[in-house]
């Protein structure tokens, strides 16, 4: 908890810089428009951000259900809101999963079970996000939607080289025994080598752990086609629900901006944001929204509409997260 107050403390210092640094010109137009949103299209970004978790809810549920028959979904819901909470106050969303472990097990499951449960989540999101991330490249290839810009050209392929790694790394860890082995071994040999462990003999039952949850969950998986095409449909239709939280902002302030665009954008902030080791990606998506999103929009009304974004995807999540952590 004392890492988590820290975090907070952490969250706020950097949202008051960034506030300023984005405020500190034109400040009465700026935040005149934060009190001019159609309130029907302000509405739609938080029916949209709900949907998001909803989809992820059920990935969840999907996913557990297979462990445990009667599980409900409104505990995945319940679950995936709490999660959010210690996604959003962690270096690159670390606290999610391992605090969805802690929450599946009080329902219930495993300690194998939840881990299966976690992992098969942090995979098929992963295949998501490059799915998506894939057609966003490809359709701003086709379209040619932003100017030339080498900085966020380097950073967005930086972002997807990084998941597209990540992915890599997890279907080898996965299905491939020797490879898992020898991957691990060497990040084994790198950490005792230079001493950044006391228990080296509990790094490596753990990392053998690891490795065996990992093998398991990916067989699980793989054991229904149906399944794993599903629940990564579900992850695709949730961030694309995420994605296009800008386009009702930019519309309730009486823009007009084509959805694929939005779409784009948001998938080029994501892959910019993945790699920012700070909670919520703090900094590297404002940056990359303010970058990608001012192709569009007037430095005024994107100020706002940055700000009312942050609100509904990062801060809302924090909040109602931390209400319903207790819950069962």
């Amino acid at each position: 908890m004392k890492k988590t107050y820290k975090s907070l403390i952490l969250i706020t210092l950097i949202g008051a810089v960034i506030l300023y640094l984005v405020f500190k010109d034109d400040f009465d137009t700026k935040v005149s428009y934060l009190f001019a949103y159609s309130k029907g299209w302000l509405i739609a970004g938080f029916i949209l951000i709900f949907l998001y978790y909803f989809c992820k809810s059920l990935v969840i549920y999907n996913c557990t259900k297979r462990f445990k028959t009667d599980y409900k979904k409104r505990d995945a819901f319940s679950t995936m809101l709490s999660i959010q909470f210690f996604n959003n106050v962690t270096p690159f969303s670390v606290g999610g999963h391992p605090y969805l472990i802690y929450k599946l097990k009080r329902q219930g499951l495993s300690l194998g079970q939840s881990t299966n449960v976690a992992l098969q989540d942090f995979i098929v999101y992963q295949i998501a996000l490059i799915l998506l991330s894939s057609l966003a490249i490809l359709a701003n290839f086709i379209f040619n939607i932003f100017p030339e810009n080498h900085l966020l050209k380097q950073l967005v392929l930086l972002g997807f080289i990084i998941n597209v790694m990540v992915i890599v790394f997890l279907f080898i860890v996965s299905f491939n025994k020797r490879g898992n082995k020898f991957i691990l071994k060497m990040v084994y040999k790198i950490i005792t080598k230079f001493n950044l462990v006391k228990n080296k003999e509990n790094l490596k039952e753990r990392f053998d752990n690891f490795v065996l949850n990992f093998h398991s969950s990916a067989l699980e998986l793989m054991k229904s086609k149906w399944h794993f095409i599903k629940i990564i449909l579900l992850n695709i239709l949730g961030l694309s629900f995420l994605y296009l939280i800008p386009f009702t902002l930019i519309m309730g302030l009486g823009e007009v901006i084509n959805p694929l665009i939005v779409i784009v954008c948001s998938s080029y902030v994501m892959l910019i944001g993945s790699f920012v080791p700070l909670p919520g990606g703090a900094g590297g998506l404002e940056f990359s929204f303010m970058a990608f999103y001012g192709n569009f929009i007037g430095p005024e009304k994107l100020a706002s509409i940055l700000v009312a974004w942050r609100i509904i995807t990062y801060y809302l999540g924090i909040i109602v997260g931390a209400f319903t952590i207790n819950r069962r």
